[in-house]
């Protein structure tokens, strides 16, 4: 059995979301175990809607819940919260394999850190979603909130990392790196971004191609595009505030006369596979990356299917060995001796 750690409170609609996309796990993968962390009597009223394999499923009761406005660093150590407890199984149990919430992201960071701990030689954790591309694929966008200021090391790992969960996670042999920039050539941006091209540019183990534009994270040949949490962030939402645009104009459009009306229904089939290459959801979530566990941080407003897909994303992350990758990694790349004590 896989043992995973659901956050059952963390998110907009938890428990009733969080218990649904709980039971749906369960049914797609009978190696999985999960312990549900939360206020007993409410996922266990969720609980009583579903048949589901009893022997599969634990609940650990805790009284309370972080909220989207609580400070992350207060909250953590002053609530005994449904995340926090799931940290603390994390980090003590080694029959433990994962962590999936949809809570606040600056508590799941927090928590990670404090309480988890990173690899050794990671300097941050960083925020990793899978972004769907042009090819049929997806682009890892590392990171995409994390840390707002970074150094050129941290960069750098950051390539690291997503390199080892492309492999881990999309069975990307050798992933093709790109540096987000305002440019794609090599003296193009700031003094941070041009020091870390040149690093990147060294790296053994690291496919890097150069600086990509905000446009190339769907449209162009990375992998994985290396950013500054803020850089990232920005990127982030504005692809899915122009996917969501996109698609309501579509759907306005189609339903606005009766030719259009007739013409969704030719199109019915083209448009669905559309919105099913576009969906954010099927991946679960952002894996933050850098922790000695698999942590995956879902979005608040997560739909069932959501949380399932995160859920089982961990487990595949999990047996394909992430975490021993990173640090195999992290040995043949000596970024210490390459990049100066200062920008480090």
């Amino acid at each position: 059995m896989i043992k995973i750690i659901l956050d059952a409170m963390g998110g907009d609609h938890a428990p009733e979301v969080t218990v649904q996309g709980a039971v749906e796990a369960l049914k797609n993968d009978k190696e999985l175990y999960l312990i549900l962390t939360g206020r007993q009597n409410d996922i266990v009223s969720e609980l009583v809607k579903y048949n589901y394999d009893k022997s599969r499923l634990e609940i650990v009761d805790c009284p309370d819940v972080i909220e989207m406005n609580d400070i992350p660093t207060e909250a953590v150590k002053r609530k005994q919260s449904s995340l926090m407890a799931g940290y603390w199984m994390l980090k003590k149990q080694d029959d433990i394999c994962g962590l999936v919430t949809a809570g606040s992201t600056g508590a799941t960071i927090v928590g990670g850190q404090l309480i988890l701990g990173r690899i050794r030689g990671i300097k941050r954790p960083a925020l990793c979603p899978a972004i769907p591309n042009s090819r049929g694929g997806v682009t890892l966008l590392c990171d995409c909130g994390a840390n707002a200021e970074c150094k050129p090391i941290m960069l750098c790992q950051f390539a690291i990392l997503a390199s080892a969960y492309a492999r881990a996670g999309f069975g990307i042999n050798n992933p093709k790196v790109g540096l987000l920039n305002n440019g794609t050539e090599e003296h193009k941006g700031d003094p941070l971004r041009q020091q870390t091209y040149k690093y990147l540019s060294h790296m053994e183990g690291i496919d890097f191609i150069g600086n990509v534009e905000g446009r190339d994270i769907m449209l162009g040949e990375a992998d994985v595009v290396v950013a500054d949490g803020f850089s990232g962030n920005v990127a982030l939402k504005s692809i899915e505030g122009c996917g969501k645009m996109i698609l309501n104009v579509m759907k306005k459009e189609l339903s606005s006369t009766v030719r259009s009306k007739i013409g969704y229904l030719f199109a019915k089939k083209a448009i669905k596979n559309m919105r099913g290459q576009l969906d954010f959801d099927k991946y679960g979530g952002a894996l933050l990356l850098g922790l000695k566990k698999v942590v995956i941080k879902s979005h608040g407003s997560s739909k069932p299917q959501t949380i399932a897909a995160a859920i089982a994303n961990a487990v595949e992350i999990y047996r394909n060995g992430l975490v021993p990758c990173v640090e195999n990694m992290l040995e043949k790349v000596d970024l210490d001796n390459l990049i100066p004590e200062e920008e480090q």
